[in-house]
């Protein structure tokens, strides 16, 4: 799991999490951000068996990564911001830093405030159609002619 939050500078602070994984006793966060170097960042293991690092890296760029176990073994961030296939034959995770993690402030609307009976007077009745055309007075269902 990804957790961001934005920092001043243009700079975001990413924490990454993974659940426990079997027979690791290492695990380190390879990417985009340190050259894919294999024992790039290691990830601490926390008391219910999570591992977790945490990097500040550049608002606007997206990221490339994965986790690389003592094993040798490639895992993916399930929950990474998308996906892309990799020269290997399998995908790499991707960390999207083009969009603010937090949503926008919400603007105070310049719209006037209509009281209700006023909205009410400004209504106009939806008017029904027919197949022949718009509904004209007098050919509702009990005019003489019609079913």
């Amino acid at each position: 799991m990804l957790q961001k939050k934005t920092l001043p500078g243009r700079k975001i602070e990413v924490t990454f999490r993974m659940p426990p994984l079997d027979d690791v006793v290492e695990l380190y966060l390879c990417g985009d951000f340190n050259g894919w170097q294999v024992k790039g960042v290691p990830l601490r293991q926390e008391s219910d068996g999570t591992w977790v690092a945490t990097l500040v890296l550049d608002a606007g760029m997206s990221y490339r990564f994965r986790y690389c176990d003592n094993q040798g073994r490639w895992h993916n961030d399930w929950e990474a911001d998308a996906y892309v296939p990799n020269n290997f034959g399998t995908e790499d995770s991707v960390l999207d830093l083009t969009v603010d993690p937090k949503p926008p402030a919400k603007k105070a609307s310049t719209a006037r405030k209509v009281p209700e009976k006023e909205a009410q007077a400004e209504e106009t009745p939806a008017r029904k159609r027919t197949p022949d055309g718009p509904k004209k007075s007098g050919q509702g269902r009990h005019a003489k002619g019609t079913r």
